[in-house]
């Protein structure tokens, strides 16, 4: 029977969110840290709910690609916010599924729940948002070949 590879999310503290890929005893993690990003974004006017999840499939694709390189990774969650990605400040992400090059992912800590992206006003009127999203991240050659590299 082969063993599957697992990815593990998990809130770290209360400032990071830590993304790891592991296969029997190797594995490879990395660190989202929240206030970094948060005051960038801020300070940028930059939507925090939109960038995190850009970072987020990001951090994921690039920690997968350090553990097994591949040309394409699908990913598969449902997100849930407080209003429209643009405005929202509060984002719930549930993981549906995974894979790298055909190869299914088994996904430990599949929920996360981030609260306080954004400032609001008190009168704020939010409009809940619920979207599956499913997408197919390729790696560019050039990119592949220098993780391939890596792992040899």
């Amino acid at each position: 029977m082969a063993v599957s590879p697992v990815l593990v999310i998990k809130v770290v503290g209360d400032s990071a969110i830590g993304v790891r890929a592991r296969l029997y005893d190797d594995f490879v993690e990395h660190e989202i840290v929240l206030n970094s990003v948060l005051t960038y974004w801020q300070a940028n006017n930059l939507p925090p709910v939109v960038k995190f999840l850009e970072l987020f499939e990001s951090v994921i694709k690039r920690t997968v690609n350090e553990l097994m390189p591949h040309k394409y990774l699908k990913i598969k969650y449902e997100v849930k916010a407080d209003d429209d990605l643009e405005n929202a400040s509060e984002l719930e992400i549930n993981l549906i599924e995974m894979e790298a090059d055909e190869t299914g992912f088994k996904i430990d800590g599949k929920q996360l729940v981030l609260k306080g992206l954004s400032k609001t006003a008190d009168d704020h009127q939010s409009n809940e948002f619920v979207e599956t999203f499913e997408k197919t991240i390729e790696t560019p050659d050039i990119v592949l070949k220098k993780y391939q590299e890596m792992n040899k």
